[in-house]
């Protein structure tokens, strides 16, 4: 495929809403072009008229009229930058904008496909290259082909006799410059895939470095954020030795150039076919021309990697989400309930069915346990739920009403949800809280703080205002878990989902917490658990093994009945105990 597809759909998408900026950019670029080729012309005819008859006056005249061409060309070229800057500025912003939108808006699963550290080059790094090209593109790319070819015309009125060595300037020129782009296409692409890798690394690193430590693992990371690092480098370098070779060749052939034209134009001179002064304006212009060929053949090795990221950054906002919020009924007739009905699930690329034939009714204001051994799919019927993912087949209700039509404004103001890995955002303990409802008072942070058993938090010399860090990692695991169950609770939602919300609280802890819940808290539950000890006074248990439903029932019911779940406590017990050690 054409590498510029991308880069022309994008600019296409994202420049149109500035067309009166990109019209000051031609018409200003144009304006200071046309100054810049008119200055040779003037300075030739003040040689030859003025400076080689000793006419004073006359080498004053063009001497002013360069003055004013070069104010005014100046003046141009200044407004003409302002204009690029500010249209590459507001597309780079739509563009960040667009992609953030589109990634709050994936699932999970989407999100695997590109990848955290992905998306994060993405809306950065890729985004800056197109940035970058636009701005390069409004102050060279429009001047680089007025001069080229503005300069051949003039040139040609200045000498007809020396046009040869521009067309045999250009044609080489043009060879090398082709040559060492056509080296360069490649190897953009590979310096876009190779910094995603060192920013993967980097991620995991950083948010692992507790694990690296536990397991003295420092000199193993380091050799593998070496090896990244030293990759992302050589893509660099492939790309930086071209580009030195670059340089010199032209500054040689430009040389070479203003050589020939030299030797060459002084027998013209000698004989009387040319002034001295038109030889220096054909040598300023066949230098304008040949900067407008490099310029261009500059601007062409900028095309394919601002192509390539372009075409990284469609490839995002382009892309199907897999969940369509697109719903807008706002009707709940049974407000509190939760079914599934018939549901199945399968992860992408996975060839074996997650959960299947999922029936089950949660009444309103009863509290549900979901237990079953690791891969059974509890975590993903929590997610169904709150709809995180959806289902690829079946029904999922909420309050009576099928998840995907309910607007999702109406889903989130109904549903709570505490996950496994309790993430926190830095700041302030109250903005965390208020991340679920920002119109909370510090009473109600209160309470639900006091509800989570987060009693630690009046302990602290700020209170709500202690400032935390990202992902909370300046408290505990348990700290971190209630703080994120007080969250939840302070939307005081209908439905409320814990997965495994209480596996780093004891025992004590996990006891009191399920006691307030049942006490201060008036709302469907859905508990995801490990241990037995936090399902065991659900109102109903559900067991799932495999995917499939094997229990529902009381804790005395499916203790008495049904050997999977007896299984569990049986294990949990000797677990307990020290036996089967």
């Amino acid at each position: 495929m054409n590498v510029r597809v991308p880069l022309l759909a994008l600019l296409n998408r994202y420049l149109l809403d500035y067309r009166g900026l990109l019209l000051g950019v031609v018409v200003f670029q144009a304006l200071q072009s046309f100054g810049l080729l008119l200055i040779p012309t003037l300075n030739a005819r003040m040689i030859d008229e003025g400076v080689a008859r000793g006419d004073v006056p006359t080498v004053w005249a063009y001497g002013g009229w360069m003055v004013v061409v070069a104010v005014l060309q100046l003046g141009c070229n200044g407004i003409a930058i302002y204009c690029g800057a500010k249209c590459a500025m507001s597309a780079a912003r739509d563009l960040r904008r667009d992609v953030f939108h589109h990634v709050v808006d994936m699932g999970h699963q989407d999100v695997s496909r590109f990848s955290a550290a992905g998306l994060i080059t993405r809306n950065t790094n890729d985004i800056r290259q197109v940035q970058q090209f636009i701005v390069l593109s409004a102050t060279m790319l429009v001047m680089a082909p007025l001069m080229a070819l503005g300069g051949i015309v003039m040139a040609l009125a200045e000498s007809f006799r020396l046009s040869w060595i521009v067309v045999v300037t250009v044609v080489v020129l043009g060879v090398v410059m082709a040559f060492i782009v056509s080296r360069m296409v490649p190897s953009f692409a590979v310096m876009q895939e190779r910094i995603d890798a060192l920013n993967s690394v980097t991620r995991q690193q950083l948010t692992g470095i507790r694990v690296i430590r536990a397991f003295v693992r420092e000199p193993a990371e380091a050799q593998r954020f070496g090896e990244a690092n030293l990759a992302v480098t050589d893509a660099n370098l492939r790309v930086g030795r071209l580009f030195s070779l670059m340089f010199p060749l032209v500054m040689f052939i430009i040389g070479a150039a203003s050589a020939a034209v030299v030797w060459f134009g002084a027998f013209e001179v000698q004989g009387g076919m040319l002034g001295v002064g038109t030889l220096m304006a054909f040598i300023q212009y066949l230098l304008m021309i040949l900067m407008g060929v490099m310029i261009a053949s500059f601007m062409a090795m900028m095309i394919p990697r601002a192509a390539v990221s372009a075409g990284r950054i469609l490839d995002v906002v382009d892309s199907p989400v897999t969940i369509d919020f697109s719903g807008t009924r706002t009707d709940t007739p049974a407000p509190g309930e939760v079914e599934l009905s018939g549901v199945e699930y399968r992860y992408p690329s996975a060839e074996e069915t997650v959960l299947s034939g999922i029936d089950v009714r949660v009444p309103a204001g009863s509290t549900l346990a979901i237990v079953g051994a690791t891969g059974s799919g509890k975590t993903t019927l929590a997610s169904l739920v709150v709809r995180l993912i959806d289902a690829d087949a079946g029904t999922v209700r909420i309050g009576g009403t099928d998840i995907r039509a309910l607007a999702p404004a109406v889903l989130h103001a109904q549903t709570g949800f505490v996950p496994q890995q309790a993430y926190l955002f830095s700041g302030t303990i109250a903005d965390t809280l208020r991340f679920a409802a920002p119109g909370a008072s510090e009473e109600e942070m209160w309470a639900a703080l006091d509800t989570a058993q987060a009693d630690f938090v009046r302990e602290l010399p700020e209170g709500l205002d202690h400032e935390l860090t990202q992902g909370g990692t300046n408290l505990s695991g348990g700290q971190r878990q209630r703080i994120a169950i007080a969250r939840a609770l302070v939307g005081r939602p209908r439905i409320l989902v814990f997965d495994d919300s209480f596996s780093a609280l004891d025992t004590a802890t996990d006891k009191a917490l399920r006691a307030a819940l049942a006490r201060d808290v008036d709302a469907t539950m859905i508990i995801v658990a490990q241990r037995i000890a936090t399902a065991r006074d659900a109102d109903a248990i559900l067991v799932l093994d495999e995917g499939r439903i094997v229990g529902l029932g009381t804790h005395d019911e499916l203790a008495e009945s049904n050997p999977v779940y007896r299984e569990i406590i049986d294990s949990q017990a000797a677990a307990a105990t020290g036996e089967g050690v």
